[in-house]
């Protein structure tokens, strides 16, 4: 069922023009699939120079993934604020994303985890066309982490 800006905004800290998703058109225990239109908006508050940067599909896959998170979680919980600790192994096969004419989609993949720390792999396209990939680590709750000394 899919769900839509309506519902992320009343369970993702993203808030605003910084909510990025317009909605989540599947998802399950493993993976989640939303869309975007907002690449295209001049007033993308990721926006540089006039140019919305490939890089800046993280932040869209990041938001999948809290998304994802926020599903997971348990129905009376309050939007948290997750962490995203690392990314690696990043393809970007375009230079920006603001000239993408049609709409996002946007993958993320739960590879491994426990209740704290996820390792999420992830990939937007456009029309089946991968314009970036790659796997990020998100931690839930720093203060979880044992400190090594």
């Amino acid at each position: 069922m899919p769900l839509d800006r309506a519902w992320l905004l009343a369970h993702l800290p993203h808030q605003g023009g910084m909510c990025l998703l317009d909605g989540v058109a599947s998802w399950d225990e493993q993976r989640i699939r939303c869309t975007a239109s907002s690449h295209r908006r001049a007033d993308n508050p990721l926006r540089a120079h006039d140019r919305l940067g490939a890089a800046c599909g993280i932040e869209y896959a990041a938001q999948a993934m809290a998304a994802h998170g926020a599903l997971l979680a348990a129905s009376d919980s309050s939007p948290g604020a997750g962490y995203l600790a690392s990314v690696r192994g990043v393809d970007l096969h375009v230079a920006q994303l603001d000239d993408i004419a049609i709409d996002l989609d946007i993958e993320a993949e739960r590879l491994s985890g426990d209740d704290n720390t996820i390792l999420y792999g992830f990939r937007v396209s456009a029309a089946g066309r991968e314009l970036l990939s790659g796997r990020a680590a998100v931690v839930l709750d720093a203060g979880k982490l044992e400190k090594k000394t």
